[in-house]
């Protein structure tokens, strides 16, 4: 597979799919509590819907994950597809949520797009490329190089956390960032040092994880490895990385992108 090719294509159906779901938003659509206490809307469902569709067009020997239908296929390519992630916004009209979007090859990401189509921006990423943001659509050909920040020591650092509980096994002098509904935005940006974002599920992680090691940084799970399906795990830069890790107690720190 052409890899820019691939990305191309990914733009294009986050495109589509942003624009079913800003058909669904700000229209009080009603919300139902999944199995595992989630929240789903029919927006949930007709983005998954769309972006399965033009997968399996496209790519029919592809496999693919998704939140709202599960998985389909068995390859050693695997698309991953979060519709809405930020239901909850999403439903309160809030406009932060996001649609992401995966490539992985064996158990490596190799391209990632989030979009927030409310918000008019777009964060992508390719392996060896870099990661860029950019206005989407009116500023498509100018993107910005997104790098994480270069704060070296954990006394005075900025650290966001969710679940908040996990703010009281960071290490002494480690500052908590304030709130912020896109704190992996931050984090790429260089305007926070690290996240720690301990559950949630592969979807959720699986482009990021691309994004921050393409804009300089690292991601640990919580079992020392670099997978999205393993309980979450520590994002930051690369200074900070191996203390923060440390501190949290998970295992030692592979070495391996």
């Amino acid at each position: 597979m052409n890899k820019d090719i691939a990305l191309t294509f990914m733009h294009e159906v986050v495109d589509e799919a942003s624009a079913v779901a800003l058909r669904f938003f700000g229209v009080g659509i009603s919300v139902v509590e999944k199995l595992d206490s989630s929240p789903v809307t029919e927006a949930d469902l007709a983005v998954e819907q769309l972006v399965r569709t033009r997968i399996t067009e496209q790519f029919p020997d592809d496999a693919i994950v998704g939140e709202e239908f599960g998985s389909f296929g068995v390859s050693s390519r695997t698309w991953i597809v979060d519709p809405i992630d930020g239901t909850a916004f999403f439903a309160k009209s809030d406009p932060n949520w996001r649609i992401h979007l995966a490539f992985r090859i064996e158990e490596r990401i190799e391209l990632a797009v989030v979009a927030a189509p409310a918000l008019g921006l777009r964060w992508w990423a390719q392996r060896g490329e870099g990661a860029f943001e950019a206005v989407w659509p009116t500023e498509q050909t100018r993107p910005r190089v997104l790098r994480v920040s270069a704060t070296r020591d954990l006394d005075g650092c900025l650290v966001a956390c969710a679940p908040e509980a996990t703010r009281s096994r960071l290490p002494a002098g480690c500052g908590v960032a304030p709130w912020s509904p896109l704190p992996l935005v931050e984090l790429v940006r260089g305007e926070i040092d690290g996240f720690v974002a301990e559950g949630y599920y592969l979807w959720d992680h699986a482009p990021w994880i691309l994004l921050v090691q393409e804009s300089g940084g690292k991601f640990t799970d919580r079992e020392g490895s670099k997978s999205g399906d393993r309980g979450g795990g520590v994002y930051s830069n690369d200074y900070l990385h191996g203390d923060l890790v440390q501190s949290l107690g998970y295992p030692s720190v592979t070495t391996v992108e």
